[in-house]
């Protein structure tokens, strides 16, 4: 995914599904605070332009800058490069910071990730 070109970026942009409006409202029900959710895979912003509607900032990752490109702007929305050779410290301080982030969603992208390394930027 991180080589994807912008011809097959436009062609998952089309493709990819849109998420019920419910499903955010459930996600942010289950968070005590409402300030930071991290998209991790966002690919061009589908979860990430739901999750804005139910948190003060969103901070959405993906290792494919031609989907970034592609992204829903809004002014919740920070969307960023973060290429593989990122350092579990520098994923950590671009998100906020240790337990800064109330939710974490990786919509259909958690099979592409190296899960170790995500498991300990999580944590």
């Amino acid at each position: 995914m991180a080589a994807l070109s912008d011809k097959l970026a436009d062609a998952y942009q089309n493709a990819r599904p849109r998420y019920p409006i419910d499903w955010f409202t459930k996600l942010a029900a289950r968070t005590g605070q409402h300030k930071l959710a991290w998209d991790v895979g966002t690919g061009n912003g589908q979860a990430a332009i739901g999750l804005a509607e139910y948190f003060e900032k969103v901070v959405a990752t993906d290792i494919n800058e031609a989907q970034l490109k592609r992204a829903v702007k809004h002014e919740r929305i920070s969307y960023h490069h973060t290429p593989t050779e990122f350092s579990e410290d520098k994923m950590v301080a671009l998100v906020g910071g240790d337990n800064s982030v109330d939710l974490i969603v990786a919509a259909q992208a958690v099979h592409y990730f190296d899960l170790q390394p995500f498991y300990n930027i999580a944590k």
